[in-house]
């Protein structure tokens, strides 16, 4: 059984940090790119980071570059999301997903993750930041 188990959310204030997990079992982990969306109430989820298999090569929408750091660690099945410099913007539902490459790729191309790359979702983490 495929999944892909969210952790680390929680409340901070802005300009604090928070590590997202993503955890994955039942597939060849390191065959799959892993992206984390999220999806602020009322809002369209959104895409903000991708990171490919085994190169590593990463993606970030511009809303969170040169804030979160995303990377993987094949051993152990997981992918991490450092946040940092949070703001109550950044305040959503994060979700971990996997595809293949066509995840990142086409994100780089259009500077947009685009869901429909997406083979498995799982569940989300909280994070909500205070002002």
């Amino acid at each position: 059984e495929v999944q892909l188990q969210a952790s680390g959310g929680g409340l901070v204030q802005a300009g604090g940090s928070l590590r997202l997990s993503c955890v994955a079992s039942g597939f060849t982990f390191q065959d799959y790119a892993i992206g984390w969306f999220r999806q602020a109430p009322g809002q369209e989820g959104e895409g903000i980071s991708c990171i490919s298999s085994t190169d590593p090569r990463t993606y970030y929408a511009d809303s969170v570059k040169g804030r979160f750091t995303i990377s993987r660690d094949n051993a152990k099945n997981t992918v991490y999301l450092d946040m940092n410099s949070l703001k109550p913007g950044d305040t959503a539902v994060y979700y971990c997903a996997m595809g293949g490459l066509m995840l990142l790729t086409t994100a780089q191309a259009m500077n947009l993750m685009d869901e429909t790359y997406v083979d498995f979702w799982g569940q989300g983490t909280q994070v909500t930041v205070s002002s």
